[in-house]
């Protein structure tokens, strides 16, 4: 048996009952720590003996290996965490990992979708069919209230807080956070509850989830995206789009106008501010885009 396998298996309770994070995280988090388990098995260390020097060479054979900036940042933030635990623990005394410099990130911005955009979008469904009907809603939420996929697909009834014009969601960890929905989309929702919903018969263990298929379960974070390329692709719009591209939409829009950072990080569930702050960016290259095309002196 693997001298690792014990702290493995302890760090994987750690992040479930003391983190609370979400299957997703843990599981990352488990295989950014495995990447680590591999290279120290290979010099017959246990996890109380690597040091700062080995987590150092392992990045640099991560480097060579052509592995982005961005995997690497991951990595180390995995590693930290677990060595995390294992200073709480009394294991050892000091994180190796904690002096570790992050890799430099490519500032990669994403495609953004003009409102004309998400209108061809929109306009590609037919809304007389039920399944085009809802997808047609799923547009208008995730967009209009920049929601990840999986925040959609798990949405419950219970969330929906139609007086206050809010959705209660449930984030990463567990979190939960208050989002505003305009009255469209929330007149859409309604609508789509009394009307098209009702005429499904959940399956045992879905009559919770506001987004159901028409055999009575839960949409998958796939088909959100499948039907959305289908859209996108008869919408003649050349832009590489995902689900998440209108949350990057939503963002964009309310920081090119004036929002506030803080409020919109409230908005996406954003642990960090710094997370955040891509959207600066790209209003910053909004505003490039906007001086090139108007000032006299830049059309020459």
């Amino acid at each position: 048996m693997s001298i690792w396998l014990p702290y493995i298996n302890r760090f994987r309770a750690y992040l479930n009952l003391e983190k609370g994070l979400s299957d997703n995280s843990v599981g990352s988090y488990l295989q950014d720590v495995s990447h680590l388990q591999r290279y120290a098995e290979g010099l017959e260390l246990d996890p109380e003996a690597v040091s700062f020097e080995h987590l150092q060479h392992l990045l640099a054979q991560l480097s060579d290996l052509g592995i982005a900036a961005t995997t690497q940042c991951r990595m180390i933030s995995g590693w930290r965490t677990f060595y995390n635990m294992l200073v709480l623990d009394g294991d050892i005394q000091l994180n190796p990992a904690k002096e570790l410099t992050m890799p430099i990130r490519p500032q990669h911005l994403p495609d953004v979708l003009t409102n004309d955009e998400i209108a061809a979008i929109q306009s590609t469904f037919d809304r007389s069919m039920p399944d085009q009907d809802r997808n047609y809603l799923i547009v208008e939420i995730l967009y209009g209230c920049g929601l990840r996929v999986s925040e959609l697909v798990n949405m419950t009834l219970s969330c929906i807080y139609d007086a206050e014009e809010c959705l209660l969601i449930t984030g990463k960890g567990d979190k939960q956070r208050w989002v505003p929905i305009n009255s469209r989309a929330l007149r859409l929702l309604l609508d789509y509850i009394a009307q098209t919903r009702s005429c499904v018969q959940p399956k045992p263990d879905n009559e919770r989830y506001v987004f159901l298929n028409r055999y009575g379960t839960r949409l998958s974070r796939n088909y959100v995206f499948m039907f959305l390329q289908k859209a996108v692709q008869e919408a003649g719009i050349q832009k590489h789009v995902s689900p998440h591209s209108l949350r990057h939409s939503f963002a964009t829009e309310l920081v090119q106008n004036g929002a506030d950072l803080r409020a919109v990080q409230e908005m996406l569930g954003h642990a960090k501010l710094t997370t955040t702050e891509i959207y600066t960016h790209l209003g910053a290259q909004y505003l490039r885009d906007t001086i090139t095309n108007y000032h006299p002196h830049y059309r020459l």
